[in-house]
């Protein structure tokens, strides 16, 4: 059926204090044929003065939670907090009955990350966690080399996600043990658990390299172990220009995928009109598969014209029960004790 035939999902948002939490709300206002956004929730009025006049909120009502949640026919909600409240607001929306999606990373405690997970369960609802690069063009192409076997046997993944920050950031950053690891290193992860599963072992590498300045672990490196590979993470508050240096390879017996960078900059900027490129992934391959031939050759992937369009996209399709979730709960409680593991939190006790 159409989207013509079809009731828009009245949808909200708790929080503008996320990042990617403006970029959201403007994603499903571009989506009018799937979303009805009934208005926005921000209890802080540091967030409202920093955050309120942004254009994508502009012309919405401002609720409380609690008029959010029990407004008629509200079916799902965008969980956008400031990343220490975003569990805990993603259960009282499952609570509510609402379907959500997730901002990352899940927070610090995979128990309470799991007990929220154990609410979507028991309520059949979606959760739908925010890592961007899952519908990348050019990683998902990565995904099916390795799932189809077009590189082999997989021995080694390279993935970094630098860039360079400021003290605001720093000091920000600073509340979370995990540092920059523990809020760009998961998108790293997420990846990686998609491909290949969850590790057999887990070793972090934390570095504070200022600590003239401060105890921010400012750089982190993860090495996962796998019977047959290893993966190396890394992800740095510290390099100059470092998001042009955010990369993907995967390397195996048979081939090799490269991605640098994984995206461009401005994606926020982009429109249908005047999509931005995806940057080019290089492919290797000892022989042809998947309509690529032998060797090594660029790829051309289709543009992009956001990084939320195809996952708000994908959410619809999710709640409206057209298609399953791509990434199941058991997933997503893998990448959260995974991503806790390489952050060195402690294994809670079971």
């Amino acid at each position: 059926m159409s989207n013509a035939g079809r009731k828009r999902i009245r949808i909200g948002q708790i929080g503008i204090g996320h990042n990617h939490g403006w970029e959201k709300m403007a994603t499903l206002r571009k989506l009018p044929e799937l979303f009805e956004v009934v208005g926005v929730v921000e209890p802080d009025p540091a967030w409202r003065e920093k955050r309120g006049h942004i254009a994508a909120y502009q012309g919405l009502p401002w609720l409380t939670e609690e008029q959010l949640l029990n407004t008629p026919g509200l079916q799902a909600v965008t969980v956008e907090t400031d990343v220490l409240d975003l569990v805990a607001t993603a259960k009282r929306c499952l609570d509510a009955g609402m379907h959500i999606h997730l901002d990352k990373p899940g927070g610090e405690s995979l128990s309470e990350f799991q007990g929220m997970l154990d609410k979507a369960r028991a309520g059949q609802l979606t959760v739908q966690m925010g890592y961007m690069y899952r519908h990348n063009p050019a990683l998902q192409l990565c995904l099916r080399a390795v799932r189809e076997g077009w590189l082999g046997r997989v021995f080694e993944v390279h993935a970094v996600m630098n860039r360079m920050d400021g003290a605001d950031y720093r000091a920000w950053l600073s509340q979370f043990h995990g540092g920059a690891f523990y809020i760009f290193g998961c998108h790293l992860i997420d990846l990686i658990v998609a491909m290949l599963g969850k590790p057999d072992r887990v070793t972090p590498f934390l570095r504070s390299t200022r600590p003239e300045d401060d105890s921010l672990h400012d750089s982190g490196l993860a090495v996962l172990e796998y019977p047959c590979a290893t993966a190396t993470v890394r992800a740095a508050v510290v390099e100059v220009e470092g998001f042009h240096r955010r990369q993907f390879v995967v390397c195996g017996d048979e081939g090799t995928f490269e991605l640098r960078p994984l995206e461009y900059l401005g994606l926020s900027e982009a429109t249908p009109e005047h999509p931005l490129p995806t940057p080019k992934a290089k492919l290797t391959l000892a022989r042809p598969c998947g309509g690529f031939q032998a060797g090594p050759q660029d790829v051309e992937l289709p543009p992009m014209i956001g990084r939320y369009d195809d996952q708000l996209t994908e959410f619809a399709r999710i709640v409206r029960g057209e298609i399953e979730n791509p990434y199941p709960l058991d997933h997503e409680l893998a990448v959260e004790d995974v991503v806790l593991q390489a952050c060195g939190y402690p294994a809670e006790a079971g």
